[in-house]
């Protein structure tokens, strides 16, 4: 990603990952989940969007080889459904 073209995103607990490019996904989560560790906030939730199912796979695969990540599950009704992933991260 050029630097132009840096999308700002607030460090609040919830990443919506619609605004990013598929190729952009690791590095913005990774990166997204540090910053929210680094403030104290260790649940997260990712949105991902229901679509095909695809963007929430590759999600899921990324989330289960972070070490700091201790679980992840669907988010429930109120919270994005099958479309949003709630992540619990090692303090």
């Amino acid at each position: 990603m050029e630097e132009d073209d840096a999308v700002v995103v607030p460090i609040d607990g919830a990443l919506d990952l619609h605004t990013f490019a598929p190729r952009e996904v690791r590095e913005v989560v990774e990166a997204y989940l540090e910053a929210c560790r680094e403030r104290g906030i260790l649940e997260v939730r990712i949105i991902h969007g229901k679509g095909t199912g695809a963007l929430r796979r590759s999600v899921h695969a990324l989330l289960g080889r972070i070490p700091e990540v201790v679980d992840f599950r669907p988010a429930g009704m109120g919270s994005g459904g099958w479309g949003a992933t709630i992540v619990t991260l090692k303090p």
